[in-house]
């Protein structure tokens, strides 16, 4: 199989974290794509254009990273990093604020990237800034345990923490020392989150 990602991608991060627990590793290809490139494959594989993809054997293209991620712990033998029955929606609802997270911190970058200094909106740029605080607040307080075996919830975590350390220069961490410790301890227990480490 071929995974379509780029090194900053912290989706395509998740992706191959996700693979390296399962075991799957050495069944996928990672590939760097540009998207911006018009003729990239990508832009065929996928209708939006977007990373991370990952092309199955067949040759069908699967898209965005909580499909990629379900589809890999489906073909590891299912619910090892998607938990089956109540611990499904906790799981999901955490892959799903830190998703989130993503997003809004990746509109930050954007918004700087590819928008003249002119045309940039400060106020818009903080309702995203304000997503990203809240939520951090909410992990603050609810800390996730740290398990043996990490589920999609705490890999999205670990890849939001990263990218916040990545793009923002870890500016989140003198106000979340739970988060931190959490962090450490995910590193330490999921040796594929240094070895993907984001770079430009």
């Amino acid at each position: 199989m071929i995974l379509r990602s780029s090194p900053a991608s912290p989706f395509g991060r998740k992706c191959k974290i996700s693979a390296s627990i399962l075991g799957l590793t050495d069944r996928i290809e990672v590939t760097r794509t540009d998207t911006i490139d018009p003729n990239a494959p990508i832009q065929k594989e996928n209708p939006l254009g977007k990373i991370p993809a990952l092309i199955l054997d067949d040759g069908t293209c699967v898209f965005d990273s909580r499909v990629i991620c379900e589809c890999l712990d489906n073909m590891a033998g299912g619910g090892k990093i998607f938990p089956q029955g109540d611990a499904r929606w906790p799981a999901l609802t955490l892959q799903a604020l830190c998703d989130g997270i993503l997003d809004a911190g990746i509109l930050q970058v954007y918004e700087k990237r590819f928008r003249p200094e002119d045309k940039r909106h400060p106020d818009w740029v903080e309702r995203q800034k304000g997503k990203v605080e809240r939520a951090l607040a909410h992990l603050e307080s609810n800390t996730p345990a740290t398990g043996s075996s990490p589920h999609i919830g705490d890999i999205t975590l670990a890849c939001a923490l990263g990218y916040l350390d990545f793009r923002f220069e870890g500016t989140w961490r003198e106000n979340h020392p739970n988060l931190v410790a959490w962090l450490d301890k995910f590193a330490d227990a999921v040796p594929t989150f240094g070895e993907t480490t984001p770079s430009d």
